[in-house]
């Protein structure tokens, strides 16, 4: 049986970035810093946990720092955070590149885990840093990103994001906007992933249909097994699975559990359960991980990157067999971003 700590990882969501703006961490020292206890990835966590690779999102609040769900901020406002926090990240990179590297494409990830790194492609959660007119694409295109999710759980000018009300539907709301719609065929000219987390079901049936792309939704879960309007419906999950496309499960409680709570002290087995769900019903080909580190409550179990081992143990217990794990963990989401 395969070592818990020998399989590597990408993980597909989280929120570092934003936790070291917050902070006003400019140069990202927290990550750096082993006795770091508030982060959920520390370069120590990340090496003692085998995380070496994922999406770090760059996620935009309200400008006073909350998570306001009805209303977008301000493009200009929006446009200035994620560049701060791109810039963090970049800084990160440019001065301690034996233990981070911002990558944009496979083999720079080769790169980076060859030299001991831990790997990171940046991607914008929520579009509203981006105005209508699409012009700030380049700009962040040129700072690293390469993954886009249209929408956070709030409308803005490119369409409507699903509410974080329990239990719901993800069918709530109007479709992609004109210039969400653009956006789609900006980012498939350009060769960017699109992330469909947090948007509504009409807005994911226009990407399904406009995009050439493979549907892929970093940090969601099946909505059969946690109603939250977050989660994807098996229709949903069928498309992502048709397309070619990955759906990351999300360790976050409030879409694991059928009640919905934010609970620490919900079981791993949930997690276990939604992988094993969207494997039967995608394929194993389709399914990885999209923790949400740093950005949600979490089982305790899977408070921070060092326990991923715990959950690799879990999953060979659970007669999940050797090169499954190696899919859901690494080579899945490692298959996407080769298209970049």
């Amino acid at each position: 049986m395969t070592s818990p700590t020998a399989v590597n990882i990408f993980d597909g969501h989280n929120d570092l970035a934003y936790q070291l703006w917050q902070r006003g961490d400019r140069k990202g020292t927290g990550f750096l810093n082993e006795n770091e206890a508030a982060l959920s990835i520390t370069a120590q966590k990340a090496a003692a946990g085998g995380l070496q690779a994922g999406l770090f999102a760059l996620f935009v609040p309200q400008p006073r720092r909350d998570l306001d769900t009805s209303s977008a901020p301000q493009q200009a406002y929006a446009f200035e955070t994620a560049c701060q926090m791109a810039a963090i990240l970049n800084q990160l990179s440019d001065d301690h590149p034996d233990h981070f590297q911002v990558c944009r494409s496979a083999p720079e990830i080769d790169a980076a885990t060859d030299a001991g790194a831990l790997a990171a492609v940046l991607h914008l959660e929520g579009a509203e840093p981006v105005s209508p007119a699409l012009t700030e694409l380049d700009s962040f295109y040129a700072m690293g990103v390469r993954s886009i999710g249209p929408l956070w759980s709030r409308p803005n000018a490119f369409g409507t994001g699903v509410p974080f009300s329990f239990p719901g539907s993800p069918d709530q709301g109007t479709g992609l906007t004109d210039a969400g719609k653009a956006l789609v065929t900006a980012c498939d000219q350009m060769n960017m992933l699109l992330d469909v987390s947090h948007l509504n079901e009409a807005g994911f049936w226009d990407i399904a249909r406009l995009s050439q792309q493979p549907l892929l939704a970093s940090h969601s879960n099946a909505h059969a097994l946690c109603p939250s309007p977050r989660n994807l419906t098996d229709r949903q999950l069928d498309a992502v699975a048709e397309s070619g496309g990955l759906v990351g499960v999300c360790f976050a409680t409030a879409y694991l559990r059928s009640d919905g709570r934010k609970d620490p002290a919900t079981d791993i087995e949930l997690v276990i359960r939604q992988l094993a769900y969207l494997v039967n019903r995608m394929g194993e080909d389709h399914v990885g991980l999209g923790s949400d580190f740093d950005g949600a409550v979490l089982p305790d179990d899977l408070a921070d990157c060092s326990q991923l081992p715990v959950l690799i143990k879990a999953l060979l217990t659970y007669g999940f067999g050797d090169q499954l794990v190696r899919k859901l963990c690494w080579d899945n989401w490692y298959h996407q971003i080769e298209r970049l």
